[in-house]
């Protein structure tokens, strides 16, 4: 069977761009000194913490199957969740707070994948050669120094992730407890899984994806626009005293060839982690790492201009308008985060570390014994949620002559609910109504300062 031409004039068209792979110039100067610090405070801390003890726990420990959450001398429970979506909440206001004062802060300076990933460029760099040598070994043929530098610097990453992937798990499972199980081959399942996921997870973002992270798979990127307004200071390029782009000898009068200052080396290409060309204008994909500018102010220093072709501005300065920085958003932002994140430190220090819930038996409203006493039954559910046992004391108020059947303390050991039966007791000529408020108030013998109260009915007969 003949086989059918296809039209001399088809043409194929992929819908998908095959990703190019990046090389970002290594680059020095103000902004790169500040991401570079940030990376080693940030990633001192995340491996640093599970290794520090603080009142004989790991200081940050979120340990699941007890359902407690240490964090430095603050221990939380599953009743203090409330505390995490308040802190979501902050979380947010400073969100939208930096990106309408700065843009992409968070992403330039303190996202985990850009953190990862400046690690990762360093270890290519050492051992595969600046940008220039990256691009050469990887055109070249296979051979055995190819392939050695290769294996090395996978390995090195592997070896890095693994030690990433221990130390997120060790935030969950005590991290000593953790290196002993590895060592003795008695991990449990769930921490094999998230360590081999975690780690993969932090190879395969910050050493293969990279750029694509902050580009097609971070919503920040695709929103980060609603929260700017022409006030807020972005990366950009002056088009107006760049432009016209062209090379020149140094010294070389400009203004009789019509050129601007930009000598369009491309450098600030070069350095970008994702690729982009900061003179096109504002793009998305930008992450504000400020690469860029460092890179650009170096070339300028060189070629005796003015600093600053590419800096942080405004879209009110660029248009030659007045800018305000301090303008009543950022304001109001601010007073919105400081009150609310002093609110939850404020309520987290002062929180009761007990709670004390009374059941009332609906069973019957009231019994009366031989004595013509009227009696109602209670349930009680104590919970100790300190990091110590603790002995409590019952006490009930709002009406006089109150018997309790509970006479002794009672001990609760550190986050044990406990369940307690109570009768109270009352003579009928004290009671004057036939609902009354009582109060129960539960106080540590050990800790006068721990205790808490709770708020129930007393119910009589309606005939008194």
């Amino acid at each position: 069977m003949q086989q059918e031409k296809e039209p001399a004039d088809s043409v194929e068209v992929s819908l998908f761009e095959k990703r190019k792979k990046l090389y970002p110039r290594e680059v020095h100067g103000l902004f790169a000194s500040l991401r570079i610090t940030g990376v080693v405070v940030l990633l001192g801390l995340y491996y640093l913490l599970p290794w520090i003890n603080f009142d004989q726990h790991q200081i940050v420990l979120f340990d699941l199957p007890a359902r407690k959450f240490y964090i430095f001398h603050w221990v939380f429970w599953p009743q203090d969740f409330i505390y995490l979506a308040l802190l979501l909440i902050c979380g947010a206001l400073a969100l939208f707070l930096f990106t309408a004062l700065a843009g992409r802060l968070w992403c330039g300076y303190a996202c985990p994948q850009t953190v990862w990933t400046e690690v990762f460029l360093w270890i290519e760099r050492k051992v595969e050669g600046s940008r220039s040598q990256q691009m050469k070994l990887d055109k070249q043929e296979s051979n055995a120094r190819k392939i050695r530098l290769k294996v090395t610097k996978h390995s090195i990453w592997i070896i890095f992730s693994a030690i990433t992937g221990f130390t997120f798990v060790g935030y969950f499972t005590p991290i000593r407890e953790l290196a002993t199980a590895i060592g003795q081959n008695e991990l449990g399942p769930w921490e094999f899984f998230w360590l081999i996921f975690y780690s993969l997870a932090t190879y395969g973002n910050a050493g293969w994806l990279r750029e694509q992270v902050c580009m097609y798979m971070c919503p920040y990127a695709r929103f980060q626009s609603a929260m700017l307004d022409k006030n807020s200071l972005l990366i950009s390029y002056d088009a107006l005293r760049g432009e016209a782009r062209g090379s020149r000898k140094r010294g070389e009068d400009i203004k009789a060839k019509e050129l601007g200052d930009c000598i369009d080396c491309s450098l600030c290409v070069q350095v970008c982690p994702v690729g982009i060309d900061i003179r096109d204008g504002m793009q998305y994909q930008c992450i504000g790492c400020a690469a860029c500018i460092d890179v650009c102010d170096t070339v300028m220093e060189k070629v005796g201009y003015d600093k600053g072709l590419v800096k942080y501005t405004t879209e009110n300065a660029l248009e030659g308008k007045k800018s305000q920085i301090l303008r009543p958003r950022i304001i109001i932002y601010s007073l919105l985060l400081i009150s609310l994140l002093s609110g939850v430190v404020y309520s987290i220090e002062t929180r009761s570390l007990i709670t004390l819930d009374v059941i009332r038996d609906r069973n019957a409203l009231y019994r009366e014994n031989g004595e013509g006493q009227i009696s109602n039954s209670y349930t009680l559910k104590v919970l100790n949620m300190d990091v110590v046992d603790h002995v409590f004391q019952f006490t009930a108020q709002g009406l006089d002559g109150i018997e309790l059947s509970i006479q002794e303390p009672i001990a609760v050991v550190a986050g044990q609910v406990l369940e307690v039966p109570l009768v109270i007791t009352v003579d009928p000529e004290e009671i004057i109504d036939p609902t009354t408020e009582i109060t129960f108030e539960l106080k540590a013998t050990d800790d006068p300062s721990v205790h808490t109260e709770s708020d129930s009915r007393f119910i009589g007969p309606m005939d008194f």
